[in-house]
């Protein structure tokens, strides 16, 4: 159906950050992902005075000489005492052709969960390989993970160069390591850069350290990367079509509307949709945004929409374009990657948040757990603190999803400790796209 245009409506409206891209630094404890993006942030001239001024005082405090670029990011008192990264540390920055949001995740093991929540809106991983060591096993797992969440691009350093002397057989290591492992995870690029982020070779400025190296800088190559803003991240021409989940129902004079972030493709007056999950079908009458009505509503903005029938809508149900609709389902088989101190198995009872829904669930079974260094996919009964797998699931309420090939936010869940309230897993429907990927039946 052709959109229907309101009186004094705007015809549309362009999404913002085009230009923005969001990259997390991923990777093992003390390979120097937080000196690496201090470094960025300290040679781009990002950094004010004061700021400068606290990690003086804390190197100091420290017993380190010279400025500690580490803690430009670790910010909270455990981490200066610990000199480890703990949370998700967000910073933003910009050069004249292109802004940045970096998320400097954590590390250690403890602390997996978070890295992924700061991979989970990233459109590219910065992954940091400690040359002198190569890959480790937490790496890999963070490139999995990175990977299962939809990152698809790679920016991959070989860190701490000036420790083996700018030995080009150890960033080779680092590049026949990395790229096998990319490309078992079908990630679309990865590019390997030798550098020190101690002292700056090959981060803003070339080195003449590595002659041998004719690549980018990471700045550079942060700098060509396809930048996302919310439509790539999220999904948009992905393969599903609009989904608006209603995070709020607003009562007015005249009636009521919905609100939620427009997702999966572009939202349109007159567009037949379907309130999920009981199917009811009828159109978009109008759509609002703070100060004005539009006719069509791009990925990634929020608005109200008010429908043409006087249906029964709530928090929780998706509105979501008929010609395209989402599965509608209480069966879910899922990649989980479980973050627990006690093992997942079948039989539990968790709870489930799916986009603004949260509901019941039960484990009907664990499938397979992903093997990292591998990358193969066992059978298992049970999945450990860290461990990824697959996961079968049955809800209390049937739930409107989407592969997550497809679409990031109807494709993903959390599951919740329902004693606790606290987060137990990362959640992706379907299960590992790896290339080539088998199912190994040895334990």
């Amino acid at each position: 159906m052709a959109p229907v245009e309101a009186p004094g409506a705007s015809v549309t409206a362009e999404p913002k950050g085009v230009d923005l891209l969001r990259f997390a630094a991923i990777g093992s404890v003390d390979d120097g992902k937080s000196t690496l993006i201090g470094r960025l942030l300290f040679d781009t001239r990002q950094l004010f005075d004061d700021q400068l001024e606290a990690v003086s005082v804390a190197s100091q405090r420290r017993g380190i000489g010279e400025m500690d670029l580490s803690l430009v990011t670790d910010g909270l008192r455990a981490e200066r005492e610990q000199g480890i990264t703990i949370d998700v540390a967000y910073r933003y920055a910009a050069t004249p052709t292109r802004k940045f949001i970096i998320a400097d995740c954590p590390g250690h093991v403890q602390y997996t969960a978070n890295m992924a929540t700061g991979a989970s809106t990233a459109d590219l991983a910065l992954v940091v390989v400690d040359a002198t060591g190569g890959l480790r096993e937490q790496t890999r797992r963070h490139t999995c993970i990175a990977a299962l969440l939809g990152v698809d691009q790679l920016v991959v350093v070989a860190n701490k160069m000036d420790l083996v002397g700018w030995d080009r057989d150890a960033y080779r290591r680092v590049d026949d390591e990395m790229r096998p492992l990319a490309q078992r995870l079908s990630v679309a690029s990865c590019t390997v850069i030798p550098i020190s982020a101690l002292h700056g070779d090959n981060v803003v400025e070339r080195s003449g350290a590595a002659p041998w190296y004719e690549g980018p800088t990471v700045l550079e190559a942060l700098e060509a990367a396809p930048a996302g803003g919310w439509a790539a991240v999220h999904g948009d021409h992905r393969g599903s079509g609009t989904r608006l989940p209603v995070q709020w129902v607003l009562r007015h004079e005249g009636g009521r509307s919905y609100a939620g972030i427009v997702d999966g493709g572009p939202l349109r007056v007159g567009t037949e949709v379907l309130v999920l999950p009981d199917g009811r079908s009828t159109t978009v009458r109008a759509i609002n945004t703070y100060d004005r009505a539009l006719v069509e509503a791009p990925v990634g903005m929020s608005v109200s929409v008010e429908l043409a029938d006087d249906i029964d809508v709530s928090r929780g149900d998706l509105i979501a374009s008929a010609d395209e609709p989402p599965l509608v389902t209480s069966e879910l088989e899922a990649t989980v990657c479980w973050f627990g101190a006690r093992p997942l198995r079948a039989g539990d009872r968790l709870r489930i948040k799916h986009t603004t829904r949260v509901a019941p669930a039960r484990v009907g079974a664990v499938v397979s757990r992903l093997e990292v260094n591998g990358l193969t996919l066992k059978e298992a009964d049970e999945l450990a603190d860290n461990e990824i797998g697959v996961v079968r699931l049955t809800t209390g309420v049937p739930l409107a999803v989407d592969p997550y090939a497809t679409n990031r936010v109807t494709g993903s869940f959390v599951l919740i400790d329902e004693a606790t309230n606290a987060t137990l897993a990362a959640c992706m429907v379907g299960t590992p796209p790896l290339a080539e990927a088998r199912s190994d039946p040895s334990s």
